[in-house]
C-alpha cells in the first residue's frame, strides 16, 4: 500500500554525505510507489558552529525529488510551526534522520506534535546515537529524542545498542519498548561507472605507475589519520612505489598532519587534495585506488565503505562501531586494531602478497547484499 512519507533532515542545498544519504533513500521510496517530500533546514549550523569551509552544494539541485527548507535548528517557534504542518499534513510516517544532539530538541518538537493526529508513526533513521566527539548536549538532550519516537532503524548493530543505552538511562519511565532493528548502510550507487586506474590518475594529475592508498572524506580527529601517517612512517622502504593520497576537506589543522608526515619521513610520499570533493570527482579518487583506508579511533558505519562497494574497492578498516560488521577480515579487505602497527601490517601483507584481485572479488560479491530495499524494508517492518 502506497504511503505519504515526510523525511525530515539534510538535503540540497546542503551538501555531505547525510544530504546524498536522504536523497537516495526519497529515491527509492519513489520507486517503490510512495508520495515522499524531504523537509530540510533553512538554517543547519549557525555559521560559528561549523567547521568547514561552506555548508552549501555547488552542485545543481537533484531533479524528481520534492525538497522544502522549512525547519531552522535553532528557532523553537520553528520548531512549533512546522510539528503543526506535519500533524496537518497527515502522513503515515515521520522519519527524523539522527546524527547528533544538537538537532535532538527540534527533532523531538515536531514529533510530538505529529503525533497528535493519531495517524502519523515518527521513526527515528540513527546514524549516530552517540556521538565520536561527546559533548554535554549528548546528555541533556539525546533521551528527550528518543522518547519522543515511536520506532528506531539504524544503520549498524553497534548504534542499536547505543539507543538501548540512552533508553537506560531516561529518568522519565516510558511504557512498553520501542521497537529497533538494523539494516546496513546501502551502497551509494549513483556516483557512476567504475574509472580505470590510468584514466583516473591523468585525470588527477598523479603517476598511474604508482599505487595509491586512498584516505577519503572530512579530516576529523576521530578518523584517525595520525595513526595511518605512523603506519606509513613504519612501513615506506619496504613499500616504495606506494603513495598515500588524503582526498577531503580538513576539520583539523592541516599544518599539524603535515608537521607529522614530514616526521615520518613521507613529504615527497603523500598528497593532500585538502578540499570538498564533488559527488561528479568521486569516480577518479576511487577510480585512482588501489585500497580504501579507514583507521577510525571510533565509528558507527561509513559512507565511505559503501562507496567502496560500489566502486569494487578493498578495504581496511579499524574493528571499531560497525565498520568490523561489513569489512570481513581478510576476504575484501582488513579489520585492523586502531593502532598504528595493526595498520601497517595489514598494508605490508596487502601489497606484498598483490591481495587486491581476490579482495576485488570478493567486494564485488559481497556488495549485492545492500541494497536500498533493504532499508525501506526495515521501515516497513518498524511501522
Amino acid at each position: 500500500m502506497a504511503k505519504k512519507i515526510i523525511i525530515l533532515g539534510t538535503g540540497y542545498p546542503y551538501r555531505g554525505g547525510l544530504a546524498t544519504f536522504n536523497e537516495r533513500l526519497a529515491r527509492q521510496f519513489q520507486q517503490e510507489g510512495h508520495e515522499v517530500e524531504l523537509w530540510t533546514w533553512t538554517v543547519q549550523y549557525p555559521n560559528f558552529l561549523f567547521p568547514g569551509k561552506t555548508q552549501y552544494s555547488t552542485e545543481t539541485a537533484p531533479t524528481g525529488l520534492r525538497i522544502r527548507r522549512i525547519l531552522n535548528s535553532c528557532n523553537p517557534l520553528n520548531w512549533l510551526r512546522v510539528g503543526r504542518m506535519v500533524r496537518e499534513a497527515a502522513p503515515d510516517m515521520l522519519i527524523c534522520c539522527y546524527w547528533m544532539a544538537f538537532f535532538a530538541p527540534a527533532y523531538a518538537t515536531v514529533s510530538r506534535i505529529a503525533r497528535r493526529n493519531g495517524r502519523t508513526r515518527c521513526i527515528a533513521l540513527v546514524h549516530n546515537m552517540l556521538p565520536h566527539e561527546p559533548s554535554v548536549l549528548d546528555k541533556l538532550f539525546a533521551p528527550s529524542f528518543v522518547r519522543s519516537q515511536d520506532g528506531f532503524v539504524a544503520l549498524s548493530e553497534s548504534v542499536v545498542g547505543d539507543i538501548e543505552r540512552v533508553e537506560k538511562g531516561e529518568r522519565q519511565k516510558v511504557s512498553g519498548e520501542r521497537p529497533k532493528t538494523f539494516s546496513p548502510h546501502p551502497i551509494y550507487d549513483h556516483y557512476g561507472e567504475r574509472m580505470e586506474k590510468t584514466e583516473a590518475c591523468r585525470a588527477l594529475g598523479l603517476d598511474p605507475e604508482k599505487r595509491y592508498m586512498l584516505f577519503f572524506g572530512l579530516v576529523r580527529a576521530y578518523k584517525g589519520l595520525d595513526l595511518l601517517l605512523d603506519a606509513f612512517g613504519q612501513i615506506k622502504d619496504q613499500l616504495p612505489d606506494i603513495q598515500l593520497l588524503i582526498a577531503g576537506e580538513f576539520y583539523e589543522k592541516e599544518e599539524a598532519y603535515r608537521e607529522q608526515i614530514a616526521r615520518n619521513g613521507l613529504t615527497d610520499r603523500v598528497i593532500i587534495r585538502n578540499e570538498f570533493i564533488p559527488d561528479a570527482d568521486l569516480r577518479k579518487y576511487f577510480g585512482a585506488a588501489d585500497l580504501i583506508v579507514q583507521p577510525y579511533k571510533t565509528a558507527t558505519q561509513s559512507g565511505v565503505t559503501q562507496v567502496a562497494f560500489h566502486f569494487e574497492k578493498p578495504m581496511l578498516v579499524t574493528n571499531v562501531g560497525g565498520l568490523g560488521e561489513i569489512v570481513h577480515n581478510r576476504k575484501m579487505g582488513y579489520a585492523t586494531e586502531p593502532q598504528a602497527e595493526s595498520i601497517a601490517e595489514a598494508l605490508l601483507d596487502y601489497y606484498r602478497n598483490n591481495r587486491q584481485e581476490a579482495f576485488t572479488e570478493y567486494v564485488r560479491k559481497e556488495k549485492t547484499k545492500y541494497g536500498w530495499d533493504r532499508l525501506t524494508k526495515a521501515f516497513d517492518k518498524i511501522n
